[in-house]
């Protein structure tokens, strides 16, 4: 990894008119996340109080994480599966709310791991975690995971995950969103393009959609500018092989 040059999101003026969604057979939408829904959970307005005040669990239930003091935006990946950053988003159902949690690889913007379920806790986060851990196999002690300063990931489960795989975390500073941009970059283009304006009936039909979102459009069709005008899986096939030969 190489030191990081000026702050530079290469999501900014992505690419989004070149794929079609095959839900909705529209091209992609280039509007922002839209505004929060009447009575939804407002993560942000949580983490900041948890920033703020520590957070209103059981004794035992959390461990606080010294973050970096160099996070990841110091660091620039110059491989796969050296730093993956992990975000968690809610999206609203017909009756209810439920989770995505996603981490993706900071090199590729692939999406490597994700889960949807609907709570809040670790458990969401760890499934997304194991995900990732299954499918990409990183050799011990080569990776920096990276996320905001959630619960979730400062809990004492998710910790013993990273450790048992020799995981080095790092947490984005109090109250610095540019920290965990790649991420959170993901989230709004999953609100933009998948999310807002479609009604899920329930968790299955959410958890279907997004995931075929995700999996198809995102990881192997959505063009992206930060990669050369190549989707993730694409600039990952590409970078192998130049490796390889």
């Amino acid at each position: 990894m190489a030191p990081a040059a000026p702050y530079q999101d290469g999501s900014v003026g992505e690419l989004r008119s070149g794929v079609a969604l095959h839900t909705r057979a529209i091209p992609v939408r280039t509007a922002s996340a839209g505004p929060r829904h009447a009575g939804a959970p407002d993560l942000r307005e949580l983490q900041h109080a948890l920033d703020r005040n520590g957070p209103a669990v059981e004794r035992g239930a959390f461990v606080p994480v010294a973050y970096r003091d160099r996070p990841v935006r110091g660091l620039v990946p110059t491989g796969l599966d050296q730093i993956w950053v992990a975000d968690i988003t809610y999206v609203r159902l017909l009756e209810a709310f439920a989770y995505l949690a996603v981490i993706l690889d900071a090199f590729s913007r692939k999406v490597v791991g994700w889960a949807f379920e609907p709570s809040l806790d670790a458990e969401v986060a760890l499934r997304a975690l194991e995900r990732a851990i299954g499918l990409r196999r990183p050799p011990p002690g080569s990776l920096i995971h990276h996320s905001d300063r959630g619960v979730q990931y400062a809990s004492i489960e998710y910790r013993k995950r990273l450790d048992a795989h020799t995981i080095e975390p790092s947490m984005s500073r109090p109250g610095n969103p540019y920290d965990n941009a790649k991420a959170e970059s993901f989230m709004k283009t999953l609100k933009a393009e998948e999310v807002d304006g479609k009604r899920f009936r329930n968790l299955a039909h959410a958890r279907r959609d997004i995931g075929f979102f995700i999996d198809t459009v995102y990881n192997t069709e959505r063009l992206h500018s930060a990669l050369g005008y190549s989707p993730p899986l694409e600039f990952e096939t590409n970078f192998t092989l130049s490796r390889t030969t």
